[in-house]
């Protein structure tokens, strides 16, 4: 009675000037609300006809700062099973409804939370995408048994020559700020007095973090020649040298002579010195659980992609980069406590891998509130899930024929990290991280770099951002580079359903890439 009374109150104040609501106690179905079109596709399509779906937010509607009317708050009110994406995906406006107006008992299921229990895979927001890049230290590696290694012995790696169109520096940032430099190509490299000023010492099987800041974009190739000294009296073994090139925010897929090279784009990796083999490469050290793996230089590219831009902080600590101001390309010294925001990143249903496992959570949720329907919820749930496996194949074949070095995703905002990671396009620019922030000078002058300096073919806005992507456009119509759609978070009329969503957007890729 409670429920039919606060229905009539709100039928009452938007009589004549609202549509009908969707749901109602009317209806033998099984009621449900979620937030989003996205998400009531996907229920339909396990609770087939035994459920009545509506979302709070319309189709070409923008989830991040939707307000809820009176028509969503009595849909709210029907409702016996609700769905949220969260994860601060919706607005909070749109939680308060759920909130406040779903019935007593009436379960809210948050998805992106729960499908983690379905083996859906989460990624951290990045606090500051310019420190979102691989993280490349020096290293000492092994235990030099057969030269009689002790803890006083030295490993030294020495900065023999640089090639490349700027200044290369690495430097390790002390306490307060100070730098301390590993190499400088900007005051040359001098092999006279042995390379002395351009030498790092480590201990043996030690590591350090490290900064390498570029002065300009391009290519640029660092040999480095390593030696062992076991004790001070004693003749200096050599370990090796090798070359170690790195793509400063070009294209790392193009670099000349290195066809079909690995590309270190993320993750912990040192330049390491190894006592045993005698030996120069690069070495990811399976941080987090991850395998540990050598690198042959002669084959690896390290990427120092656009989003590294960085301009120089004023203050005499890194002068020697230039003057404050000036811009330069940085790879960051790994520090602890990364470099993260403790949020997730919303938008998981971007990898199907995730939709499925959303999927599941609410095959298992319909069954909790319905149990009558559990077959049907079942069945639907299995062909669904065969539809899903074949689309993700799809994406990931459509994606796949894009050419590696044309294979960059410029979009509106930091909302495809999942599609990133899922099918090999890394995100190569966006306007701003967040749709509601305005896109400063900074931003816009990064982008138009990422444009040129990687050549970009497209860049992509979402439909419903359009009105808020005037900057995208701008830039793109400065540096005659096609504009074409992908899709977030929200349907409209040409795309009505998930699967046609991710179909849409492996296409548009694809077409406007190749």
């Amino acid at each position: 009675m409670k429920r039919l009374l606060a229905a009539t109150i709100l039928l009452a104040a938007v009589a004549g000037c609202t549509p009908p609501p969707a749901l109602s106690d009317d209806d033998s179905r099984v009621q449900v609300v979620t937030t989003t079109g996205i998400l009531a596709d996907l229920v339909r399509n396990v609770g087939g006809d035994r459920v009545l779906v509506d979302s709070i937010v319309p189709d070409n509607a923008d989830a991040h700062a939707y307000e809820p009317t009176l028509r969503d708050v009595r849909n709210v009110v029907y409702a016996d099973l609700a769905f949220s994406n969260y994860l601060l995906l919706e607005a909070q406006s749109v939680i308060k409804t759920l909130d406040a107006n779903l019935p007593d008992g009436v379960r809210q299921i948050s998805l992106a939370e729960g499908a983690t229990k379905y083996a859906a895979e989460i990624i951290p927001l990045v606090e500051d995408v310019s420190l979102d890049t691989v993280w490349l230290g020096l290293r000492a590696r092994g235990e030099g048994a057969e030269h009689g290694v002790d803890r006083s012995s030295d490993v030294r790696l020495s900065a023999t020559t640089v090639e490349g169109p700027g200044r290369l520096a690495a430097y390790l940032t002390e306490s307060f700020g100070r730098p301390d430099i590993a190499f400088d190509s900007g005051d040359g490299l001098n092999p006279a007095n042995g390379y002395r000023d351009d030498t790092v010492t480590l201990p043996p099987d030690a590591h350090t973090h490290m900064s390498w800041a570029f002065t300009e974009p391009g290519v640029y190739r660092l040999t480095l020649r390593a030696e062992l000294a076991v004790a001070a009296d004693t003749k200096p073994v050599p370990l090796g040298e090798q070359t170690f090139t790195f793509a400063v925010g070009v294209d790392p897929h193009s670099v000349r002579g290195m066809a079909g090279a690995l590309v270190l784009r993320d993750g912990h990796t040192d330049v390491t010195a190894d006592i045993d083999t005698g030996r120069l490469y690069l070495y990811t050290d399976g941080e987090g659980g991850a395998e540990q793996k050598r690198h042959d230089p002669a084959r690896t590219v390290i990427e120092v992609p656009a989003k590294a831009l960085r301009d120089v902080p004023a203050g005499p600590g890194l002068r020697f980069l230039g003057r404050p101001g000036t811009r330069i390309y940085q790879l960051p010294q790994a520090v602890l406590g990364r470099h993260v925001h403790g949020e997730i990143d919303p938008h998981l249903w971007q990898d199907v891998g995730n939709a499925q496992a959303y999927v599941e959570l609410i095959r298992d949720s319909l069954i909790a509130t319905d149990p009558v329907g559990t077959t049907t919820y079942r069945t639907n749930t299995e062909r669904y899930l065969t539809e899903l496996s074949t689309l993700d194949a799809y994406v990931r074949n459509r994606i796949d024929a894009i050419p590696a070095a044309a294979r960059h995703l410029v979009s509106t905002h930091d909302a495809f990290a999942y599609l990133a990671r899922a099918y090999a396009i890394p995100v190569a620019g966006f306007v701003t991280p967040n749709p509601a922030v305005e896109p400063s000078l900074t931003d816009r002058r990064r982008l138009t770099e990422t444009l040129r300096n990687l050549h970009i073919k497209a860049v992509f806005l979402e439909p419903n951002l359009r009105a808020r992507s005037s900057t995208l456009v701008e830039v793109a119509k400065q540096e005659r580079v096609r504009v074409c759609d992908i899709y977030g978070d929200a349907f409209d009329d040409r795309v009505t359903s998930y699967v046609a969503l991710m179909r849409f957007n492996a296409d548009s890729l694809h077409d406007c890439l190749t």
